[in-house]
């Protein structure tokens, strides 16, 4: 996607009411891996380099997304919703895991038949990774 040509300016996301949640899916897989929020920045970012930049509502700045870690997001495709509110980025995930405490998934916490299991692997230590 990095060497692709950009979209026109009609295919862009709806920011008029301020962040657009960002969903993160495996583009060979279909799993799910995370929900971000994406800025007009963002989105530029994710649109120039070809791998996704989020904002981080916590430290409330750009995000590059494995920038720290090395487990950045290769994108594949961009799908917009009907509204031009919704992004849903299709993406290789480099290193295997999207999430920062280290699991393949953000999503790794499942209900199912009356008992709480994790649901998605432990890819890397979180501590080993970012020191803390």
């Amino acid at each position: 996607m990095s060497h692709a040509p950009l979209p026109p300016p009609s295919f862009a996301p709806d920011f008029s009411k301020g962040l657009v949640p960002a969903i993160a899916q495996d583009a060979a897989t279909g799993e799910v891996l995370m929900l971000a929020y994406m800025d007009e920045n963002a989105w530029n970012a994710t649109l120039r380099t070809g791998e996704a930049h989020y904002w981080s509502r916590s430290r409330q700045e750009l995000w590059h997304k494995g920038g720290t870690s090395g487990n950045v997001q290769k994108v594949q495709a961009i799908r917009l919703d009907c509204d031009a509110d919704t992004i849903l980025l299709l993406i290789e995930q480099i290193g295997g895991a999207a999430c920062h405490t280290g699991r393949r998934s953000c999503f790794f916490r499942e209900w199912k038949n009356g008992e709480e299991n994790v649901c998605s692997p432990q890819v890397f230590d979180p501590a080993a990774v970012y020191g803390k």
